[in-house]
C-alpha cells in the first residue's frame, strides 16, 4: 500500500511517500503553487505516476485545537482532490509536525538555506509516518 503524505502552506505543498509495505515514510518533493486547481491536477498526475493507494493530508489546527484559515484552505484542497480522485483522503493532526521536521534537519547540521528547500518536504515524512505508525497500532489490536 504505497502512500502519499501532503503538508499544505499558503505557497507550497511538502510531498512524501511510503515504500510499498507501507512502513517508512520519505520526503518526495516540494511544489511551490499560485493556483490550487494546478495543484490539484499535479497532485493527481504523482498519484498516478506513483502508483498510490492512500492519501494522508496534514490537518492544520490551532494549538488550542480551534480552527483558522489554514483548516479551511486544508479542507478546500481536499474537496477539490476528492473531486478528481476516489482515493479516501486521511486528516492526521500535524501540530508541531514543522517543528519536529526542523528539528530533524539541525541534527543533521544542515544550512538555513538548504533547510528551507526540504522542509516541507520533510514535514509531509512526518505526517505520513504519523499516520503509518497509528496503523501499524491499529492493525496490531
Amino acid at each position: 500500500m504505497k502512500c502519499l503524505g501532503m503538508d499544505l502552506g499558503t505557497r507550497t505543498l511538502g510531498l512524501a511517500t511510503s515504500d510499498r509495505l507501507g512502513l517508512i515514510a520519505s520526503p518526495y518533493k516540494t511544489i511551490r503553487y499560485e493556483d490550487i486547481n494546478k495543484l490539484v491536477d499535479e497532485v493527481l498526475e504523482i498519484i498516478k505516476n506513483e502508483r498510490i493507494e492512500v492519501l494522508v493530508l496534514g490537518y492544520p489546527k490551532n494549538m488550542n485545537n480551534t480552527e483558522g484559515p489554514a483548516v479551511e484552505r486544508t479542507n478546500n484542497f481536499k474537496s477539490l482532490l476528492e473531486a478528481k480522485t476516489d482515493l479516501e483522503i486521511n486528516l492526521i493532526d500535524e501540530r508541531l509536525s514543522t517543528v519536529e521536521a526542523e528539528n530533524y534537519l539541525l541534527e543533521e547540521d544542515m544550512s538555513r538555506k538548504n533547510r528551507k528547500g526540504v522542509i516541507d518536504a520533510v514535514a509531509a515524512s512526518v505526517i505520513l509516518d504519523t499516520y503509518l505508525r497509528q496503523q501499524e497500532i491499529k492493525n496490531r489490536g
